[in-house]
């Protein structure tokens, strides 16, 4: 196996369990509006998801690890689509939340600071800022 082939399935594996950890946060409710639906399908575009591996991963989210980013951009990144995912139907339920809530500690962030970041983050995207002004905005 080529060096290639090594980052092409690494990379692959690590936006599918993206993708995964967004499916969970949509279903946190148990219900995926049409809101949520649209953004799931750009979202799996932009990632360049599979049909078949997007249709796995709406069936069972959980199967996915949460595979955390080494870098600290990247995890804003990522909390930056949980996070809109979250505010995709306009209601930040308290299941979706507390699924945010673990996905932080998932991806890296500190457990004591985590609720801070979660909020935050929540406030941030609330304000309609683009990406590159939540990262600002998050970074320490």
């Amino acid at each position: 196996m080529s060096v290639v082939d090594l980052y092409t399935s690494g990379f692959k594996a690590r936006n599918r369990d993206h993708f995964a950890a967004i499916v969970r946060v949509a279903l946190s409710d148990h219900v995926i509006t049409e809101s949520e639906q649209a953004f799931i399908n750009r979202l799996a575009i932009y990632l360049e998801i599979e049909d078949d591996e997007r249709q796995q991963i709406l069936t069972n989210p959980e199967s996915y690890p949460i595979n955390p980013p080494a870098d600290e951009q990247s995890r804003l990144e990522r909390l930056y689509d949980l996070t809109r995912m979250v505010y995709a139907d306009e209601i930040a339920d308290a299941a979706e939340l507390k699924l945010l809530h673990k996905l932080v500690i998932g991806l890296g962030f500190n457990k004591d600071q985590a609720p801070q970041v979660v909020q935050k983050a929540l406030d941030t995207v609330a304000s309609g800022i683009d990406e590159d002004d939540f990262i600002k905005a998050l970074k320490h």
